[in-house]
């Protein structure tokens, strides 16, 4: 099997070539060389993507602009990128026979931050997006072509991904609860997005094993740690010794059940594994 990967030099990208690469001969395509990136071009160059493509039987797609380019890109360069290259791409890769094609979204465009009503938000995947900037916009336009794009013939995964960047350990370690997922789960999740047999389009959250219920939301919103401390004995005190600071308020909780069912999604890299490493 043969599979592209777009943005196969970034952060996602490379860790989703490399472990692509266990199981199928990878195709990169970055503007930056990388260990996997056997491209170097813009993805949103058809001459680029043509190339990229051939024989190609899926297609990953993690090359976009992101939130910390809000405040350096015009929104035109953001539109460009994240949008028409996504509606070229797909549109070249139904020519090139490819039948599966993996976007990855993000979590933002559910726009938790500026939700009415101040409580913790329980986030499936049937809640309404609430875009709050051109990335988020952007995002929610590549993923509504990858739904319309799917077919008899090619079948569209849209991962929406949590936060997965790196950050102080004690940020990491608080977001991994509700909000946060490891690099390497993330690749898992696409490297199955890609391989395992679907139809249609598929929409599904990607973050870490939340240890909250639904129950929790209201408790989570004023007390968090009463409600750590309940479902996780001892993380409070990890903390403690870490000298970290407790952040006072859970705004959101991102929920994986969908992924689990379809993907067979386990995440291995929860808030307990991270401080376990840490200990190492």
């Amino acid at each position: 099997m043969r599979i592209l990967v777009t943005g196969s030099s970034g952060h996602i990208g490379s860790a989703v070539a490399a472990r692509l690469a266990r199981e199928a001969e990878v195709v990169g395509v970055d503007l930056k060389p990388g260990p996997r990136t056997t491209h170097v071009g813009d993805i949103a160059d058809r001459a680029v993507a043509h190339a990229a493509l051939r024989k190609v039987n899926a297609v990953v797609h993690t090359a976009a602009l992101h939130a910390p380019h809000v405040t350096s890109v015009s929104p035109h360069e953001f539109h460009r990128t994240n949008v028409e290259a996504t509606r070229t791409l797909l549109e070249l890769a139904k020519d090139h026979g490819v039948t599966r094609f993996v976007l990855t979204s993000t979590t933002s465009v559910y726009g938790c931050t500026t939700r009415a009503g101040g409580g913790t938000v329980w986030v499936t995947e049937a809640l309404a997006p609430n875009p709050e900037d051109i990335y988020d916009r952007t995002k929610l336009a590549a993923e509504e072509s990858c739904r319309a794009g799917a077919s008899n013939t090619v079948s569209t995964v849209t991962l929406r991904v949590s936060r997965c960047f790196p950050e102080p350990p004690h940020l990491v370690a608080f977001y991994r609860m509700f909000r946060g997922v490891a690099r390497e789960d993330v690749a898992e999740a696409h490297a199955r997005g890609a391989l395992i047999p679907l139809t249609g389009s598929v929409l599904l959250n990607i973050s870490a094993q939340t240890p909250f219920v639904p129950e929790d939301v209201d408790a989570l919103a004023v007390d968090p740690w009463s409600v750590v401390e309940r479902r996780v004995p001892g993380l409070r005190a990890a903390f403690e010794r870490r000298r970290w600071p407790l952040p006072p308020r859970i705004d959101r909780v991102y929920t994986i059940d969908s992924a689990k069912q379809l993907l067979g999604y386990a995440p291995r890299h929860g808030v307990l594994e991270l401080l376990r490493d840490d200990a190492a």
